[in-house]
């Protein structure tokens, strides 16, 4: 009797990331999971090859998934990044951050002396999107902000803003982020929608909201 051959499937974007031998395990973790990405492989060094690489590659144009960059999620990822921004006044002093969602672990903080909310926003999930890129990772990213996310979407900063001297230093931050997207695939990214109402406060939040 021959013997059931094993596979050994890849996830690059689900409830968590890697190579799982089980169908039942992968099944689970990306069933109803928005923009998942998984494949099976015959080896495990094909799988891991795989894993390494872009996921779009091993997807025919009839079979490519959908857009992975979404505003919509159903269930919370603990393996994420989330991204938030503060201001004092808006315009004011802007600040935003990058949390590991399940450890809170801070992976980032920048800080601005003049700058708005949505500005921070946007300028959180470029960096995150960044640091996700040059960690090698295949892990979402959430923020609560759908301005940022449309901004995103269209890559471009749609600020109101006046570039004076003293937003001159933000501005050109800015612009570098716009140009970062221009040249990025974003359907090689996975931004998701914080759903505050269910899971609260997203862990990157600066707790000043009164």
């Amino acid at each position: 009797m021959s013997k059931k051959s094993i596979k050994f499937y890849v996830i690059w974007a689900g409830r968590s990331t890697g190579i799982f031998e089980s169908w039942e395990e992968c099944k689970n973790l990306v069933s109803n999971f928005e923009g998942a990405l998984y494949k099976s492989f015959e080896s495990r060094e094909e799988a891991e090859i795989a894993l390494k690489n872009n996921p779009y590659k091993y997807f025919g144009k009839k079979n490519e998934p959908i857009n992975s960059l979404s505003s919509n999620n159903k269930k919370l990822v603990n393996e994420s990044l989330s991204v938030d921004a503060a201001c004092t006044g808006n315009p004011g002093i802007m600040e935003y951050r990058g949390v590991h969602t399940k450890t809170k672990k801070i992976w980032f903080h920048q800080k601005h002396s003049l700058g708005t909310n949505n500005i921070g926003e946007f300028l959180a999930i470029v960096h995150g999107l960044a640091e996700i890129k040059k960690q090698n990772l295949k892990i979402p990213v959430y923020t609560d902000s759908q301005t940022a996310i449309s901004w995103i979407k269209k890559k471009k900063c749609a600020t109101k803003l006046p570039e004076t001297d003293e937003t001159k230093k933000l501005f050109e931050i800015i612009r570098r982020a716009e140009k970062w997207l221009e040249k990025e695939n974003l359907k090689n990214y996975t931004l998701l929608k914080w759903d505050t109402s269910t899971w609260g406060e997203i862990p990157a939040d600066f707790g000043r909201k009164r």
